[in-house]
């Protein structure tokens, strides 16, 4: 892991002699499948509590007969990116690679629950724009809870091997984390239980139109 941001200045890869093949029409098929997609991306420390809440939104939203799929950053990097380690270029492109997945899952009609730490404003706010882009729905959901209760929390174990000297360049320790200034819902998950963050991210996608009954 490294802690200083990555060089965006050099322009990102283009493919050449493309052409992209529409198929069915994006409101015809939400039509027929009676759906509607969209992206959520949980971003926040680790331990704050993001695959926790993705996890329950998505079972409530499946529950109330919903399409929806979590992609969760850890899962994502045995097999699509695998080849990505934790330096910031490798962060930057991990988050771009889910975006781009996410944006997939949402024109297919599906609600993607992406949880990543996604510590750089700037990754997140290219993420943002791949959604623009494809003119689908996208919400940034701040996950945050006090260093000292992540700590406590520990999932993962990364805290305690970052105190031990065995683990450089964590999240919130010695690399930075880049906090959103205006998330479209701020979950404090030290002061509000999992059900009632779940029924603030309903009501944030029912204000929307998105995942209604």
């Amino acid at each position: 892991m490294s802690g200083q941001p990555p060089d965006r200045s050099a322009p990102a890869p283009t493919s050449t002699n493309i052409t992209k093949d529409l198929g069915i029409d994006r409101a015809a098929r939400w039509k027929a499948l009676n759906t509607r997609g969209a992206t959520i991306l949980f971003t926040g420390l680790s331990g704050s509590g993001k695959s926790t809440i993705a996890k329950a939104l998505e079972s409530a939203l499946i529950q109330r007969g919903h399409f929806a799929y979590r992609l969760d950053g850890d899962n994502v990097r045995h097999g699509l990116n695998a080849d990505l380690g934790f330096a910031p270029k490798d962060r930057t492109e991990n988050i771009r690679r889910l975006a781009e997945a996410a944006a997939l899952l949402a024109d297919a009609g599906a609600i993607a629950l992406v949880s990543a730490i996604a510590p750089y404003t700037a990754d997140r706010s290219a993420a943002r724009a791949i959604h623009a882009r494809e003119q689908l729905p996208f919400f940034e959901v701040f996950v945050d809870a006090p260093l000292a209760i992540c700590r406590e929390r520990d999932p993962k174990g990364l805290y305690r091997k970052s105190g031990a000297g065995e683990l450089k360049g964590l999240t919130g320790v010695d690399a930075p984390y880049e906090a959103p200034a205006h998330p479209d819902l701020h979950l404090r998950t030290g002061d509000t239980s999992v059900n009632a963050e779940c029924e603030s991210l309903l009501a944030m996608l029912a204000s929307a139109a998105i995942g209604m009954d």
